[in-house]
């Protein structure tokens, strides 16, 4: 089974990427793009996309990044997150969908594994 982990990016942000994702502005700040495990999913959503809308949910083998790949701690959060410190190469993505959202603006997830 493949192990996926998750990036969420702006849908705009998203559709002017061509080839590559070199990640958001965030990202490049940090030095590397950050991802999210399944589990790890909807609290990332509301720590830092509250409020927001017309996102893509981004599902990425985690494998396929090879050593770029680094699970780091983040002591704020108490676990374990995937950061990538080389851009997102196209071969690693499996898909993208736009995140829905309920009438009250929730986040819908799609099933994931």
């Amino acid at each position: 089974m493949t192990d996926l982990i998750f990036k969420i990016v702006p849908r705009a942000e998203w559709m002017a990427s061509s080839g590559d994702y070199d990640g958001s502005a965030h990202d490049r700040a940090d030095g590397f793009l950050h991802f999210s495990t399944a589990s790890q999913l909807p609290e990332t959503l509301r720590l830092y996309y509250a409020g927001q809308s017309d996102l893509m949910l981004v599902a990425v083998d985690a494998a396929a990044c090879g050593a770029a790949l680094k699970w780091e701690h983040s002591a704020s959060r108490g676990e374990d997150f995937p950061h990538l410190y080389a851009p997102l190469s196209c071969d690693a993505m499996k898909w993208a969908r736009p995140l829905a959202q309920d009438a009250d603006g929730n986040f819908v997830l799609p099933g994931l594994p």
